[in-house]
């Protein structure tokens, strides 16, 4: 399986198989035990289908403390076992089910914004679905839709494609429960979030199937701001960019003039100052603690 070249941690009774752009993963020592992986979020960060060299302090603590709340929240099946992991990871992993994950990325889209807007300003369709004219950045999609992605190699960017392109990778019948659980999880969430005064503008989830039990399960991590987009209700005014709780501020840093780094050079981005981690962790952990109501213990 191929994978980022990480400094993953070795881990006693568990041996490391996989390092993605975020996550490590781990099957058991015991090659007789083929059920479940041990997933840990490490503190690095993406951008623009390269992982940064500076890493974000208590990133991964944030990612997997939020989406173990919010699989609390949910009333869809999901992949964790436990939280009882080796005592360097305390915090940061899960052991879940192995699951048979289905080559789609699953995104619930509530607001338009992002690559659906370029998408719309173009051709006034989100992955190739009529929406009405007039809408602009941050304008609310009644009702979400659902517009799923093609799984990228390691290091190349996912593709947005159609649902009728979804069925020919999953099939008609998979494909429909894929979405009809997509937007349960996003309609449920958004209403969590909106309470707590945040708007979840759009949400990226995995689901795979469980071979035990032949459900669709939901794995991965699930309403992070690696995954989703969240933004200040207070601050909310559709026609411009909003500000975000994700690491679209490290995004608006790497392609500003400050950074001297060119997005089409091909050249990896350069190293995050101080106060840009600084203000990034700042993020994360303000959007655990206002959707959560704890405080974030690092």
């Amino acid at each position: 399986m191929a994978g980022f070249e990480t400094d993953a941690p070795v881990l006693d009774g568990w041996k490391h198989v996989y390092s993605g752009k975020v996550r490590d993963l781990y099957v058991p020592a015991d090659a007789s035990v083929t059920d479940r992986v041990l997933v840990v979020a490490s503190d690095r960060i993406s951008a623009y289908d390269f992982v940064l060299a500076s890493e974000i302090p208590d990133k991964g603590k944030v990612l997997t403390q939020l989406s173990l709340w919010w699989f609390d929240q949910l009333s869809v099946a999901n992949h964790v076992i436990s939280t009882d992991v080796p005592a360097e990871v305390d915090g940061r992993a899960m052991v879940c089910k192995k699951l048979e994950m289905y080559p789609i990325e699953c995104i619930a889209r509530g607001y338009l914004t992002g690559s659906g807007l370029v998408e719309y300003r173009a051709e006034q369709t989100v992955c190739s679905l009529p929406l009405p004219a007039g809408l602009v950045d941050g304008s609310k999609l009644e009702p979400a839709i659902f517009t799923p992605s093609a799984k990228a190699e390691v290091g190349e960017h996912d593709e947005n494609i159609t649902y009728e392109q979804a069925v020919e990778r999953v099939g008609a019948d998979v494909a429909a429960e894929l979405a009809r659980l997509t937007l349960d999880v996003y309609t449920t969430a958004e209403a969590i979030a909106r309470d707590r005064g945040i708007v979840l503008a759009d949400t990226k989830v995995e689901f795979g199937l469980d071979p035990s039990t032949g459900a669709i399960t939901l794995g991965d991590e699930v309403l992070t701001p690696d995954s989703s987009r969240f933004w200040d209700a207070e601050t909310y005014e559709p026609g411009r960019a909003q500000p975000s709780f994700d690491k679209q501020f490290v995004r608006d840093w790497l392609t500003s003039d400050a950074s001297g780094w060119d997005k089409s050079s091909g050249e990896e981005p350069p190293a995050l100052p101080a106060d840009i981690v600084e203000k990034t962790r700042a993020r994360y952990i303000d959007a655990y603690e206002r959707l959560t109501g704890r405080t974030f213990a690092a």
